[in-house]
């Protein structure tokens, strides 16, 4: 564990130029400490989960291994948008909630309030999506037992975990993620012996890439059936890319965030786009597509690629031993889920877009209430135990589906302004302390293929019409344009002019 952060060091980089209280970045709040392999291993914690230990087998069986291999590759180029242009920016502004707070200081604070609840309420219901699926997980050993024991036992356990001081959390969650990251290693390791012929089955090479192919068919047939399969797994990718961003959100407990920031941020995509797109590659050539195990729908290793790979090669000891790693992969994704979600309702509070309370402190700088409030979320794991609950639970669900979508869509939306804000104040791009490549047409790439991905995610319902589908994949499109709205009708706010945006304060001195 690195501990060599105090307790009690604040933040001595960011800076006010009105003198107030800097709520943010910690002048008598959150403490700066964390280093940039824990913001790293945080955002690995909240990334690398179920979307890629289960999700990729359905995806695979949707689009194909090339298709999917290509799905993942398209919108790993998209995240590389993202996660440059939020770290152009936390580098120069580093404060908790991050990206929230951009959208209120350099959009709208409408947008700020929109954004900032609807990416809260994602986190929080995935936290308890966890809860019940480390239940299940568990069940893989014992179906006897209730998921509701589990669920108590780890909402209290990570309830706790999140009351600890952040540098203690920080290396908590650094171990727990390392064990996904070494699985994953270790898979791709055994992948390519069993390709090479170890298994027995022999050696297979590009076998499955061309019995059954390299593109899958879905729902319509022919050249237009494997377009549609290759676009209605980008969801998929998305959903298990989402959390990358949270590099940004600790910013504002960051360590040094002017030399701790851009590190963690090239760290943590470069070796999330290699472990993701590695696992797909090693999958596709040890899974063939039309594998029947891939689309059984459980929750547990049974329905993982890599179990069913595991299968395949005659290694059937390899489920048990995977389903110990997606254990830790849903309990360290619970963990940064509760993390995340109380530092965005800390950056909500000091935006005047949630009650101030909540970004009171303990000495240790862990905002309680909003660790509480974010956690207490995690309880509604409790509908499933119950039949017409969980009909509610998935309801839920279907909100965070593309929450993340619409929350990169916002972070570029929010560079774009700063880039903006810069060049009407004569600050050269060449003077920050990090810069984003290929500015601005990047982040105009990332922007222009959130907004059709979230506009066309639910388009197979329009092939074969399904109310209830359609509803599922729009209604946090829904939410979100309701929640903006609405804030604008109460608030009657207005776009944040480009020579009144902020960039002093919290601004870090470098």
């Amino acid at each position: 564990m690195d501990l060599s952060i105090s307790e009690g060091e604040k933040s001595p980089k960011a800076v006010s130029v009105d003198g107030q209280k800097d709520l943010e970045a910690g002048d008598d709040q959150l403490h700066r400490g964390l280093r940039s392999h824990h913001l790293q291993f945080i955002a690995i914690g909240g990334t690398v989960g179920t979307g890629l230990f289960l999700g990729s087998g359905e995806a695979l069986a949707t689009a194909g291994p090339v298709g999917c291999l290509i799905a993942f590759i398209f919108v790993g180029s998209i995240i590389f948008s993202i996660m440059t242009s939020l770290g152009e920016m936390a580098t120069f502004i580093p404060v908790a909630g991050s990206f929230t707070v951009y959208a209120s200081r350099f959009v709208d604070r409408s947008l700020g309030f929109a954004m900032g609840w609807i990416y809260w309420f994602s986190w929080a219901v995935t936290f308890a999506l966890e809860l019940v699926a480390a239940g299940v997980i568990i069940q893989y050993w014992d179906a006897d037992l209730s998921i509701g024991i589990f669920i108590a036992i780890f909402w209290v356990v990570f309830t706790a975990l999140n009351f600890l001081p952040i540098r203690y959390f920080g290396a908590f969650e650094m171990w727990f993620s390392s064990i996904k990251v070494i699985t994953i290693v270790g898979f791709i390791i055994f992948a390519i012996c069993i390709d090479a012929g170890v298994g027995q089955n022999g050696y297979l090479g590009f076998h499955a890439w061309t019995n059954p192919g390299p593109f899958a068919e879905y729902i319509v047939t022919g050249d237009t059936g494997k377009f549609v399969g290759f676009w209605s797994v980008l969801v998929t990718a998305g959903f298990s890319y989402q959390g990358a961003e949270l590099v940004g959100i600790g910013a504002g407990e960051a360590h040094d965030p002017v030399k701790s920031v851009p590190k963690a941020i090239r760290w943590t995509f470069w070796g999330i786009f290699s472990l993701f797109i590695s696992a797909i590659f090693f999958i596709g050539l040890l899974v063939p597509s039309d594998t029947p195990e891939l689309l059984i729908g459980t929750t547990d290793a049974s329905a993982s690629p890599l179990v069913i790979a595991a299968n395949l090669a005659g290694v059937p000891v390899l489920p048990h031993i995977i389903n110990a790693v997606l254990l830790t992969a849903v309990l360290s994704a619970a963990n940064s889920n509760v993390y995340s979600g109380s530092r965005i309702l800390v950056g909500l509070a000091t935006e005047h877009n949630a009650p101030a309370f909540l970004t009171r402190t303990n000495k240790y700088g862990t905002p309680y209430f909003a660790v509480a409030v974010t956690s207490a979320i995690g309880l509604l794991a409790f509908l499933n135990l119950s039949e017409n609950g969980g009909d509610v639970f998935d309801w839920l669900l279907n909100i965070t589906a593309i929450a993340g979508f619409i929350t990169w869509a916002c972070i570029s939306v929010c560079h774009l302004r700063f880039m903006k804000a810069l060049g009407a104040r004569g600050i050269s791009r060449k003077q920050l302390p990090y810069a984003a490549p290929f500015q601005p047409y990047l982040t105009w790439f990332g922007l222009f293929f959130c907004i059709l991905i979230l506009l066309t995610n639910g388009f197979t319902v329009f092939i074969e019409w399904s109310t209830s589908d359609f509803f599922a994949a729009y209604v946090s499109v829904i939410l979100f344009i309701v929640l903006f709205v609405g804030h604008k009708l109460v608030f009657w706010s207005k776009p944040v002019k480009v020579t009144d945006i902020d960039l002093d304060r919290d601004r870090a001195k470098h």
